[in-house]
């Protein structure tokens, strides 16, 4: 089993206690997907595909695992660190890059290291794409503006 593998496996077994069934729902649609947009960005900025999609698959882990979205993305970097030193296949500058870009995910108007801005554009990409006909939020436009031309959408 790989990496990814480990860690979706991890997921899974955390979205099924989650307390409410659209967290749950909420969990499996929007962090696989986050991932996925993670990997595809990665590859095409000549980044980590397999540590950007981890972070795609845990950057939300904290709300959707305990419903409550406040310092989400602190209280995520610190639970994905615990996640990812328990699985015992990541080194600790592996899980330090994971946690940066988590805790930095909700900071979309600043300029951070690449995982992180990967993220941060996976999440956009997602909010974004998931009802596409909706305008993006007003602190997600300029961000999925320039997703949009760096994907040749535009």
């Amino acid at each position: 089993m790989d990496r990814v593998e480990l860690v979706q496996e991890y997921l899974d077994t955390a979205l099924e206690r989650a307390p409410h069934p659209l967290l749950r729902r909420h969990g499996y649609c929007h962090l696989y997907a986050v991932s996925q947009n993670c990997a595809l960005l990665a590859l095409k900025r000549g980044e980590n595909p397999e540590l950007s999609a981890i972070a795609g698959l845990l950057h939300d882990i904290s709300t959707c695992t305990t419903g409550d979205a406040k310092s989400h993305a602190e209280k995520g970097a610190l639970m994905a660190k615990g996640v990812l030193k328990t699985l015992t296949v990541f080194t600790e500058d592996e899980i330090d890059l994971i946690a940066s870009a988590i805790a930095h995910h909700s900071d979309k108007d600043r300029i951070h290291a690449p995982l992180d801005e990967i993220l941060k554009d996976a999440d956009v990409l997602h909010h974004c794409l998931y009802s596409p006909l909706e305008a993006p939020a007003p602190h997600e436009a300029a961000r999925f503006a320039l997703l949009k031309k760096e994907l040749g959408l535009e």
